[in-house]
């Protein structure tokens, strides 16, 4: 226990000068004040994707019932539950990148009355919001120095969740094209851009019952186990080393893959209804 707590100190103070030299060149400030095991904690979340405690807990699984089916379905579980997880985060990316979408036009809109022109107002609510990420370069580039800003807002637009900027991209063209005011054509698309979140955000909240639905009928079998642990009737054992528990342990494990896929397809069949 000693030596791998001095492993795991000096992994973090190797890592250290890592971490100054990245919160330096992004501008963050760095907290002498942490111990070596918050630093150990933050590389560990750092490092350690949440689908890896996958095998741990089928290895906890498999050593209550003495069979290495429960790690064997762990490990094929980790590159499932990592495509899940990965979807909500991107789920989530999209999210956060519609919002700053809605706050870029905002804040081009508020830089324009005040006075600034086209160029400068998308530099400035671009520096503001931080929106655009890896394009943000090269739309500032093209707004500085006279390049074609609605081409760069139209590639920006790839992005998930970034597709409000086509509709930026049209108002600085139309507005070039023919004069029309830039600040107002971004004030209907920004209210348009909001109408549009607020009734995905509807949606959600309705179909969340139906998703807490669905998770809880996931568990079921889980409870069902722990139950009869409880009540002394050992269902690990019967399923695990039993022929008649591994048929039951297939069949069941088939019938519940098929019902939350089923249950998933009504509730995104709702979703596509619903938008």
């Amino acid at each position: 226990m000693v030596c791998a707590g001095l492993a795991g100190w000096l992994l973090v103070g190797w890592d250290r000068g890592v971490r100054r030299a990245r919160l330096v060149v992004a501008g963050g400030v760095v907290d002498e004040r942490e111990t070596p095991w918050e630093r150990l904690w933050l590389l560990v979340r750092e490092r350690v994707r949440p689908e890896w405690l996958c095998v741990p807990a089928a290895g906890v699984v498999a050593a209550l019932g003495e069979s290495m089916v429960p790690l064997v379905l762990g490990a094929v579980a980790v590159p499932l539950v990592g495509r899940r997880l990965r979807a909500t985060e991107s789920e989530r990316a999209r999210g956060r990148r519609t919002d700053e979408v809605i706050a870029l036009c905002g804040a081009v809109s508020g830089e324009l009355r005040a006075g600034s022109q086209p160029g400068q107002a998308l530099c400035a609510a671009v520096a503001d919001t931080g929106v655009l990420g890896d394009a943000a370069a090269e739309v500032l580039a093209a707004a500085r120095f006279g390049g074609d800003v609605p081409e760069a807002l139209y590639r920006a637009a790839r992005e998930p969740g970034a597709d409000g900027l086509v509709g930026v991209a049209v108002c600085w063209q139309v507005s070039v094209g023919s004069g029309a005011g830039l600040a107002s054509g971004l004030d209907r698309l920004e209210a348009a851009l909001r109408a549009e979140r607020d009734r995905r955000e509807q949606l959600r909240a309705r179909l969340a019952g139906a998703w807490s639905t669905v998770a809880l009928l996931a568990v079921l079998p889980v409870v069902g186990v722990l139950i009869g642990s409880a009540m002394g009737a050992d269902p690990l054992r019967v399923l695990l080393h039993t022929p008649l528990g591994l048929g039951c342990l297939v069949a069941g494990g088939l019938l519940e893959a098929g019902g939350l896929l089923w249950a998933r397809r009504i509730v995104r069949t709702g979703a596509g209804e619903g938008a």
